[in-house]
């Protein structure tokens, strides 16, 4: 039958951050890991739609302990305020929020927005909460886990270093493809910093294969195309699997003791589009470690926010990254 809601191991006393947690898989994700017994801070862009999905998530389980906070990850202002609220040690960060396919446009740092949001945004947040992890891990014993949800659309994905921003040309496919092989190149090359850093966490990436959520039909909506909007809706209608399942690899990588760090999780099932999670590899190129470096030092250098974490010996082998066959 495979991994489910139903095995997730007990997360009282954990405490998590989820960015989109008011909407599709993040919002999944938030309610299951509620349910057994972690604090989830809401990261969203929006604190009224936030706030309205904590009363909705509450209905369901009327003991959540939830904690709505915003972040808007097309503002590093924003990013870096959120970060400064949260006092408490966090045992898990899910980088989970995203915009796919849309028009071009910049966020209020000008970066093109679907780079800046799925990728340089929560490089940023998780640097900034870096800290509180390790102070988690220090205190309880077990592994932090820094969880970051890409997606099969990272296979197409290429990093343009001479036009990150797609100022020359812009397809939004290939800036989305682009914004999610960043996720994947940053969980890897995260994962490998922290090994040589010898920490006490994990760093996993994850895809949660073709889930109907609101997030395909943003980019139609925003250029009013109505057959585009139709044909993802007959799409989700057919091929699709529910959010709900679209969040267990998410859930699989941040709660279960055997996670791999530096491992990419995905729906086991019809072309990795559906079913439930097993390890996978991920395209060839994103564990091509001279482009991961490369990233995290432009990363660094857009986002002003640096690591407390020692680059890996480029002659040294470490797992990180690995495919399941290695």
């Amino acid at each position: 039958m495979g991994w489910t809601t139903d095995d997730i191991p007990d997360q009282q006393g954990r405490t998590t951050v989820v960015t989109g947690a008011n909407s599709g898989i993040g919002r999944e994700t938030t309610c299951e890991l509620a349910r057994n017994g972690a604090t989830v801070i809401m990261a969203c862009r929006s604190l009224d739609r936030g706030e309205k999905a904590a009363v909705d998530i509450c209905r369901e389980v009327p003991d959540a302990d939830l904690r709505v906070k915003q972040c808007d990850l097309a503002s590093l202002e924003s990013v870096r305020e959120f970060a400064a609220r949260v006092d408490d040690p966090i045992d898990v960060v899910i980088n989970n929020a995203g915009t796919m396919a849309i028009p071009r446009s910049e966020t209020a740092d000008g970066f093109e927005t679907q780079f800046g949001v799925n990728h340089l945004g929560h490089f940023a947040l998780t640097g900034l909460l870096l800290d509180r992890l390790q102070t988690a891990a220090d205190e309880s014993g077990d592994d932090a886990r820094i969880v970051t949800v890409s997606s099969g659309m990272h296979e197409r994905g290429d990093i343009d270093f001479d036009d990150l921003h797609h100022e020359s040309s812009y397809d939004p496919w290939d800036a989305y493809a682009q914004s999610k092989l960043a996720n994947v190149l940053f969980a890897y090359e995260l994962e490998r910093r922290l090994l040589t850093a010898d920490a006490n966490a994990k760093s996993i990436a994850v895809h949660p294969g073709y889930a109907a959520t609101k997030l395909q039909f943003r980019g139609p909506e925003e250029t009013g195309a109505r057959g585009r909007k139709a044909v993802r809706w007959l799409l989700n209608t057919l091929l699709a699997q529910s959010s709900k399942r679209g969040a267990l690899p998410t859930l699989y990588a941040a709660t279960v003791p055997d996670a791999k760090g530096g491992a990419y999780y995905g729906p086991g099932g019809l072309a990795n589009m559906r079913g439930t999670p097993e390890r996978q590899a991920s395209a060839g190129r994103s564990y091509d470690e001279e482009t991961a470096r490369r990233l995290w030092k432009v990363s660094r250098e857009l986002t002003g926010v640096t690591y407390d974490l020692p680059q890996p010996d480029s002659e040294s082998s470490t797992p990180a990254g690995s495919s399941p066959q290695s």
